[in-house]
């Protein structure tokens, strides 16, 4: 993993770290409890993925799907993202 994205990562666990620590909301909660008689610790787990992506769209506005030639086929193309997508709502892919 490239060092831009590592530092990247770590701004971003920091800002929903810091996020969650300036909540007001989340204070007044967690307060409310400990003056209940409890102790409070609290895990959140999050999980980010990172994709590099394969197919940079060229510059511009893309074409519309059916866009061409008249008469010809439409030109269909699908990326190794769109098959991770499709598998995980359960669809198969013919990747002929």
């Amino acid at each position: 993993m490239d060092q831009q994205l590592k530092k990247l990562m770590k701004e971003l666990g920091e800002a929903i770290n810091e996020s969650l620590s300036d909540s007001e909301q989340i204070a007044d909660v967690v307060s409310k409890i400990k003056s209940g008689g409890y102790d409070i610790f609290l895990v959140l787990e999050a999980t980010i993925g990172f994709n590099k992506r394969e197919d940079e769209v060229p510059a511009g506005k893309p074409a519309p799907v059916g866009a061409g030639t008249a008469g010809s086929d439409p030109q269909f193309a699908i990326n190794s993202q769109d098959v991770k997508f499709l598998k995980s709502l359960r669809i198969s892919v013919d990747e002929s």
